[in-house]
């Protein structure tokens, strides 16, 4: 199993997890989060604004479905068709245990 983070625009927050739970993802994890990527934040005038609200997701998903989950994370985040600076970034990590805390069993 694989865990898939995303981290996306808020303004996109509901089209993703839409898509994800159209797509058959409905165990998702929202996190409100802030920070900055490569472009150090956003600069208006006199101002730099170093940290940028977003929203952090998480799925755990099988392996094999891990491409069809970033596309669908991938065609829903995006700003505009091409994407922009911004839109976010998705990380994923294999998953070596989970288990479920009511029954106390091995969900792998």
């Amino acid at each position: 199993m694989l865990m898939i983070r995303a981290i996306i625009r808020p303004e996109k927050s509901d089209l993703v997890l839409k898509a994800l739970f159209e797509a058959g993802y409905v165990a998702v994890t929202k996190i409100p989060v802030v920070g900055r990527g490569k472009q150090r934040g956003i600069k208006i005038g006199d101002v730099t604004y170093d940290e940028l609200p977003k929203e952090l997701l998480i799925i755990v998903v099988k392996d094999e479905d891990k491409d069809f989950a970033v596309s669908t994370i991938i065609e829903a985040a995006r700003s505009k068709p091409e994407g922009a600076y911004g839109d976010g970034k998705i990380f994923i990590s294999p998953v070596e245990e989970a288990y479920t805390i009511s029954r106390g069993a091995s969900e792998l």
